[in-house]
């Protein structure tokens, strides 16, 4: 079991991470707003899992293939940059209530699991925790516990996003309500790319403790 202070550092960081704003919340949030809760479950699902999926594989040696192979890791983030904006984009110009999604269905579970692979704040969330909370001798250990943990937080901070846009959805259908609110979710979620200003345009110098070897383990 990972250190108690240990562990609790680790959900504090979880916890606000998965609560603030981020593609997935403002996605699952439009979502909410155009399709209900019940119709976005399958969505809600895909970011829970298939984040948790992200984080073991990340924490179990993706992120030495990225420091091997630095390109793949600059191809991701721009990769990401560019269908984000387009989702803005469509979010912004839908002439229903807002979804970055498509204008007839919910995001489906399998698109869910695979935007987690694009999605820049899941990347520095996973390798943020790994690195900053990983012990290096249970390095399996504390991954498949982090991954888990990161999969039952994740259930009930989607559902309130998603609840929330339900909620507000009869408001939307005053006047120009629609357009504003689909034109701040568009911002918003362009904003979200900020960490890939923020961080390194190269790969993680310092992937997961145990990755690679020779290279010593961070620890803030």
């Amino acid at each position: 079991m990972m250190a108690p202070a240990l562990f609790v550092g680790f959900l504090v960081f979880a916890f606000v991470s998965m609560a603030t704003p981020g593609p997935n919340n403002l996605m699952m949030m439009a979502s909410g707003v155009h399709f209900g809760v019940r119709r976005t479950l399958g969505h809600m699902a895909g970011v829970s899992l298939g984040f948790g999926a992200m984080t073991f594989a990340v924490g179990l040696g993706l992120a030495g293939v990225f420091a091997r192979a630095p390109w793949l890791y600059i191809v991701l983030r721009y990769g990401a940059a560019a269908y984000i904006l387009y989702l803005a984009y469509k979010m912004a110009t839908a002439k229903g209530v807002g979804s970055a999604v498509t204008s007839a269905e919910p995001m489906s579970f399998l698109g869910a699991v695979a935007f987690q692979w694009i999605n820049p704040k899941a990347w520095v969330m996973a390798l943020g925790a790994i690195t900053t909370y990983a012990e290096p001798d249970h390095l399996t250990r504390d991954v498949a516990l982090m991954a888990a943990t990161f999969v039952l937080i994740n259930i009930p901070c989607g559902l309130a996003w998603t609840a929330s846009g339900a909620a507000i959805k009869r408001f939307l259908k005053r006047g120009g309500a629609l357009h504003v609110f689909n034109a701040v979710m568009a911002g918003l979620l362009v904003l979200s790319l900020y960490p890939l200003i923020t961080e390194p345009l190269g790969a993680p110098k310092r992937p997961p403790p145990g990755v690679i070897i020779d290279t010593p383990r961070a620890s803030g």
